[in-house]
C-alpha cells in the first residue's frame, strides 16, 4: 500500500517546489539546477554544525563546542541550562593553548570528554586513521581549577594514543599504545605499563581488522567502577592468514601492506578476556568454554559492580549468544541466559544495569520481533515491549517514574519514531514523537529522561536540531536550525520524493521511493535508475535526509531519469524477524528475485516507465546486488554501475559472511549460487565497474576475478581503478568528484535521459 501524503506533507511537496531563492550568504539566486560539481567540490550543501554535545550528571545541563570569538581557529566548550538556556563558556579555547613548544594554535577538538566528577576535561586531537576511523591521536588533560593543561603519554610518539579515559576518580588514565595498555597518574606524569606482550600479531586493548569491521569494536577496555582493575580484550591472530595490499605509486618500488584477513571457513583470531590489577600485576584471564578461534566475545563490561565482568559469548555459526559473567577473582564464568536461532541472532548493544544491577535490559527476536526484556542474574527474562512491533534501540529508562524509551515504527518501516512503554510490562507504545512531524527522529536523551537533544528530517528536507522537554516533546530552543541549507534545497528544481510499496506476489509487499524529473509528464516514457543495497547490513528505503547521496540523485532526476529505490526482503527493516532472516543461507540469491520481481511489476503498473531503458547502481554490498541484477536479470536492466563490490563471498571475511550464509563447507552451493561472479557470462548490457585498489575491506580481488570472468567470456565492458583507494575511494585530491563524474557520464552515454512519447 503506498504511503499517504498528508496535508502537512503536501504543504511541504509545494514549499520544496518553489521557485529560486536568495542565498542570504551569497547574496545572489541559487542556480535550480544542480552540477556534480556543486555537489562534491564544493561546500554549498553543507550542514550546519552542532555539538558534540555532552549531557552532565545532574541531567538539566550540557556542554557542545562553538566557534570561539576571541581566539581565531578555536572552538570554546559551553555549558548550557536546559530549563532557562543560560550559557556559560566552561573553557574558552584560550585555555586550550598548549605550551609554546607545542604550538601557538588551541588544540583542534575532535572529540572530548568530562572526568565523572567534572572537574577535569579530556580532548582528543591530532588523529590518526586506524582502518574505517581516526582513532589514534594526542590526548590533552584540563584541570578546571588550576587551568594546567597536560599532555598524556608524553614519552610517546605523537598520534599513537588509542581510545585514552579517566578513572573513575579522576586522578589517572588509561590507553593504549602499540597493543599494549599503560595507565598515567594524571598530577605526577608517571606512567605504569599494565601489559608487556602486545605485538603486531597480539592486540590488547584494541582489536583486528575484521572485529572492528562486523563487530564494531574498536576500544578493547574498560575501567571497573571502584578504580582498582581493568578488564581488556585480547586478541591473538598468529595463526590468521595474510592478505596483501599492494601500493604501486607511494615509492619507487612496489609496497606490501599485510594484513590479518579471515576468510569464510579459514582461521580466526583467538580472543579472551582477562583483568589487570590497574597498579600493576599478573593479569587474570577469564576461562570461557570452546574453542578460542571458532567462537567470539562480541561484548564485554563491567557488570553492575567491580566484581564480575559481563560478556556476550557467541559461537563460530552466530546462532547461539550465551550472556556469561566472569568472577575477576576465580577466573571462573558461568552462563546466565541463551538465544538462540535457527538462522542468526544479533549482538545486543543496548544491555543497560537497572534495579541498582539486580536485571539488565536485553534486545531480542525469539518471539519473532525484537523486544525488549529484563534478565536476571539468574536468567529469568520478562517481556517489557509486547506487541508486533520492533524496538530499533533504547534511547533510555525513567526507573523513578518507571518507563522505558526506544525507537521504532509501529506503522511505517520507514520512518523513525520515539516511543515509551511501561517498565512494568503488557503496556501499548506511547509516542512521544509529534505526530504532525512524518519522517525520522532521533534523540540523545539526558540521564533523567527529561531532555533531549532531537534530531528531525525527511528524505528532501535537511535535518534540525532542537531541545525538547520530555515526556510532552515541548520544543524548549532550537540549536541547529539549518535555514541555509534548507533554503537551498528548496531553491533547486524538483518534486517531492514519493514512497511507495510494490506488490511483488504471494503477498509480498516491499518499500520503495522514487523521484522523478521536475517537469515530469505522465503521457511520455522515461528511464527507470535503481539505486540498490539488498544486504543484511542497512536499508536504502528511510524518510530521513540522504545528504549529497539524495542531491546527486536529484540532479539525475533533473537531466531525465525517474530515480528508485527498493528495500528486499533480508534488509534490517523494522517488519519482524522472519523478513529480515528469510535469506539466511541464501544472500544474493532471494533478494535479486525480489528485485526483479520489483522491477517488473513497476514497469507494469507505472505506464510512463521506459522498459528498455532500466538501469541499477549500488556500492559495496549494493555494487555486489547490481552485478547480480546485470548478470541474472540481463533481459530487464540494460545499464549497470558497480562500485566497490564482493564478487565472490569467499572472497569476503569469515565473521559477516557466515553469518548470514554459514560455514562454506556446509553451504557450497549457497556461497556458488549467491556470488555474481558465477553469473557473469550472462552478461549483455552497459556495465561500469570501480573500485580501489587499497580497499582492505572488499579487496581489489573481486575486480580482478571478475575482469577475468568477463574477459573469458568476451564480454565488453567499462572498468576504473583508483590506485591505493580505499571501500570508500575517497582519498587524494580530486577523486570523490571524478568518481561521481565518472559515474554520472556513464549513464549519460549509455542509458540517454529525458523522455520519450508514448506508443499508442
Amino acid at each position: 500500500m503506498a504511503k499517504k501524503i498528508s496535508l502537512g506533507i503536501f504543504a511541504l511537496c509545494l514549499l520544496f517546489c518553489s521557485i529560486p531563492v536568495i542565498s542570504s550568504a551569497q547574496d545572489k539566486p541559487v542556480d535550480p539546477i544542480l552540477t556534480v560539481d556543486r555537489i562534491y567540490n564544493s561546500r554549498e550543501f553543507a550542514s550546519q554544525r552542532f555539538g558534540p554535545a555532552r549531557w552532565l550528571k545532574d541531567g538539566a545541563s550540557y556542554t557542545t563546542l562553538e566557534d570561539s570569538k576571541d581566539v581565531p581557529g578555536g572552538r570554546d566548550i559551553l555549558v548550557y541550562s536546559a530549563e532557562t538556556g543560560k550559557r556559560e563558556v566552561l573553557v574558552s579555547a584560550s585555555k586550550l593553548i598548549p605550551p609554546p613548544l607545542a604550538g601557538p594554535n588551541p588544540l583542534a577538538i575532535e572529540n572530548y570528554e568530562w572526568s565523572a566528577d567534572g572537574k577535569k576535561l579530556m580532548i582528543f586531537t591530532n588523529s590518526k586513521r586506524v582502518w574505517r576511523q581516526n582513532t589514534r591521536g594526542d590526548y590533552w588533560v584540563l584541570d578546571l581549577a588550576s587551568g594546567a593543561l597536560k599532555k598524556l603519554g608524553g614519552r610517546f610518539e605523537p598520534s599513537t594514543l588509542m581510545f585514552a579515559k579517566f578513572s573513575p576518580d579522576g586522578l589517572r588514565a588509561a590507553y593504549v599504545v602499540k597493543n599494549d595498555i599503560y595507565a598515567e597518574d594524571i598530577a605526577s606524569g608517571r606512567i605504569l605499563r599494565l601489559t608487556f606482550d602486545g605485538s603486531e600479531t597480539l592486540i590488547n586493548g584494541t582489536f583486528d581488522w575484521v572485529y572492528e569491521e562486523e563487530f564494531s569494536l574498536r576500544d578493547g577496555f574498560r575501567w571497573s567502577p571502584n578504580g582498582r582493575f581493568i578488564a581488556f580484550w585480547q586478541i591473538d591472530s598468529s595463526r590468521v592468514k595474510e592478505f596483501n595490499l599492494i601500493n604501486n605509486t607511494d615509492s619507487l618500488y612496489p609496497r606490501l601492506i599485510p594484513i590479518k584477513y579471515p576468510k569464510p571457513g579459514e582461521t580466526n583470531s583467538a580472543c579472551r578476556v582477562g583483568v589487570v590489577n590497574a597498579f600493576g600485576g599478573p593479569v587474570k584471564w577469564i576461562s570461557l568454554p570452546g574453542d578460542a578461534r571458532n567462537s567470539y566475545i562480541a561484548r564485554m563490561d563491567w557488570a553492575g559492580h567491580s566484581n564480575e565482568i559481563i560478556f556476550q559469548h557467541l559461537n563460530r555459526l552466530q546462532n547461539t549468544l550465551s550472556v556469561m559473567l566472569g568472577d575477576v577473582r576465580t577466573g571462573e564464568a558461568r552462563t546466565i541466559f541463551t538465544d538462540k536461532d535457527e538462522a542468526w541472532v544479533d549482538v545486543v548493544n543496548d544491555l543497560r544495569w537497572v534495579e541498582n544491577g539486580a536485571r539488565f535490559t536485553w534486545t531480542s527476536e525469539r518471539d519473532g520481533w525484537r523486544h525488549v526484556y529484563f534478565v536476571s542474574r539468574q536468567g529469568e527474562a520478562k517481556l517489557i515491549t509486547p506487541g508486533d512491533y520492533d524496538v530499533m534501540g533504547i534511547d533510555g529508562i525513567d526507573e523513578k517514574g518507571g518507563w522505558l524509551y526506544f525507537t521504532g515504527s509501529l506503522e511505517n518501516p520507514v520512518e523513525r519514531y520515539l516511543y515509551r512503554v511501561k517498565l512494568a510490562g503488557k503496556s501499548k507504545p506511547e509516542r512521544i514523537s509529534p505526530k504532525d512531524k512524518p519522517g525520522s527522529h532521533s534523540y540523545q536523551m539526558s540521564p533523567s529522561t527529561a531532555w533531549a537533544i532531537h534530531t528531525c528530517s525527511t528524505f528532501d528536507m535537511p535535518s534540525a536540531v532542537d531541545l525538547v522537554k520530555l515526556p510532552a516533546h515541548t520544543v524548549v530552543r532550537q540549536l541547529a536550525e539549518n535555514k541555509e541549507l534548507m533554503a537551498k534545497v528548496n531553491a533547486l528544481k524538483r518534486k517531492p520524493v514519493e514512497f511507495f510499496r510494490v506488490d511483488i506476489g504471494n503477498g509480498v509487499l516491499l518499500d520503495g521511493w522514487c523521484l522523478k524529473p521536475p517537469d515530469f509528464d505522465p503521457e511520455k516514457k522515461y528511464p527507470l535508475f535503481f539505486q540498490v543495497y539488498g544486504e543484511p547490513a542497512g536499508t536504502t528505503v528511510n524518510d530521513r535526509w540522504g545528504g549529497n547521496g539524495y542531491l546527486w540523485h536529484l540532479l539525475l532526476a533533473q537531466k531525465g531519469y525517474i530515480v528508485a529505490s527498493v528495500d528486499n526482503r533480508g534488509t534490517p527493516a523494522p517488519r519482524g524477524r522472519a523478513w529480515r532472516k528469510i535469506v539466511y543461507r541464501q544472500i544474493g540469491i532471494l533478494a535479486s528475485e525480489d528485485q526483479a520481481a520489483a522491477a517488473r511489476a513497476l514497469i507494469q503498473k507505472w505506464p510512463y516507465v521506459d522498459a528498455d531503458r532500466i538501469g541499477i547502481w549500488g556500492w559495496s554490498g549494493g555494487g555486489s546486488m547490481t552485478l547480480n541484477m546485470m548478470f541474472r536479470h540481463p533481459e530487464i536492466y540494460k545499464t549497470g554501475l558497480a562500485v566497490a563490490f564482493v564478487a565472490n563471498q569467499r572472497y569476503y571475511d569469515s565473521i559477516y559472511q557466515e553469518r548470514y550464509m554459514g560455514l562454506p563447507k556446509d553451504n557450497q552451493e549457497g556461497y556458488k549460487n549467491g556470488s555474481p561472479i558465477t553469473y557473469a557470462s550472462q552478461l549483455k548490457g552497459n556495465l561500469l565497474i570501480v573500485h580501489g585498489t587499497g580497499d582492505d575491506n572488499v579487496h581489489y580481488q573481486n575486480f580482478e576475478a571478475l575482469v577475468n570472468e568477463l574477459v573469458a567470456g568476451g564480454k565488453k565492458f567499462t572498468m576504473m581503478a583508483y590506485p591505493n583507494r580505499t571501500h570508500g575511494i575517497s582519498e587524494g585530491r580530486g577523486t570523490t568528484l571524478h568518481l561521481y563524474n565518472l559515474l554520472t557520464s556513464f549513464l549519460l552515454a549509455n542509458m540517454p535521459p529525458g523522455p520519450k512519447l508514448a506508443a499508442n
